[in-house]
Formats: structure tokens, sequence, C-alpha cells
């Protein structure tokens, strides 16, 4: 097996290795390592194709499910980072952590859109909205892509990653104030997830 150095290297390595082997289950909805590692890529075309910058944040609003383990790698196989936002958040802190660290895509669900709407016009980075289902109103300041069609975006590569690039961004609770953000590169995930 290769030594992967980077974040997405881990599914294309397991692909490549056991491709129909089971990588992801949600509830009775099951996905190989082939099919993760297809949607990983689709989701690097799709975020390619909307002009997303080596460095920028991808930023993902979502419970547990399939799209937010593929947002995750896609977004660090652009060459991109991801910032995984809690759930369980309040649209004001939403807002305050997609301003902190210049948040310029957002993947989250119609009903949390919704929810969001009001201090997105308070995040001047932002500049793309991916929804897991196509939204009942596309109307608003931004553009608004569904999931399924950011990942049928025609094939392109991401840009250029190294082992010290910024992969993730993850959000402290704030419990003694505004929370923090603490950045991890693909060479400290990687080394976590070996771990």
């Amino acid at each position: 097996m290769p030594d992967t150095h980077l974040l997405h290297e881990l599914i294309e390595v397991s692909a490549h290795r056991a491709p129909a082997a089971v990588a992801l289950s949600h509830g009775a909805s099951h996905s190989s390592y082939a099919s993760l590692n297809a949607a990983v890529q689709g989701c690097v075309s799709g975020l390619m194709a909307l002009g997303l910058q080596r460095g920028e944040r991808v930023a993902i609003y979502l419970e547990k499910r399939m799209e937010t383990v593929v947002a995750s790698f896609g977004a660090t196989a652009a060459g991109a980072v991801f910032v995984p936002l809690n759930p369980l958040l309040k649209p004001e802190q939403v807002g305050f952590i997609l301003r902190d660290c210049g948040v310029r895509v957002l993947l989250t669900s119609p009903d949390r859109l919704a929810l969001l709407a009001p201090v997105l016009t308070a995040c001047p980075a932002l500049r793309h909205l991916v929804v897991t289902e196509p939204a009942a109103s596309a109307d608003g300041p931004l553009p608004i892509t569904a999931w399924a069609d950011l990942l049928q975006a025609p094939a392109r590569p991401g840009h250029r990653v190294i082992d010290t690039d910024l992969a993730a961004i993850l959000y402290t609770s704030g419990s003694t104030g505004k929370p923090k953000g603490v950045v991890l590169s693909h060479r400290n995930m990687v080394a976590g997830a070996k771990s």
C-alpha cells in the first residue's frame, strides 16, 4: 500500500485496494470505497466549476450523512479547507464562524438554509450555496447549486496540494467566549487517522 500524505489519499488508496468494500453506512444506505472515491472526485470537479480557489473555505452545516463525508474529503482534494459546523449551532453562531474564517462555499440542507437566510447577508466572503436537495425557492442574493448537480460537473482536477497545506478548521464550543478555529494540516489529519 502506498504511503498517504494527503487526507483524500486515504479514500483513493482504499478504493484502489478494496473497491467493493463498504466505506460508509447510513441507515439502509451503503457506499463502497469505489463509489465514495467517485463521489469525492465529483465534488472536486463541482467545487472547481464554482471557481473555488486554493485554500478557500468550504463550510459543511449538516447532520451526519453521506454528503458530509464526501464534501469533507472533496474540499481537501480540491485544495480547499473544510469547516465542519456542529449541526446543533444556532444561525447566529453559524454566521459568526462563516465570517470569522471567510467561508466561500456553504453546503447545507434546504431546511437549514431557510434558518440561516437572515445571517447570510452579513457574510461578505460567501459566494455559493450548495444544498443537499433542490431548494423550494432559489430566490436570494447567492447562487444555489443542488448537490446532485455539483457532483455531475465535468471532470477537472483540483489545485495542487501538499501535506503542510491547511485541510480543516475545527471550531471550539466557545463556552468561555466566541468559538475559536483550530487549524489542521493534511499532515495533522492523516497522522490522526492513522493513529
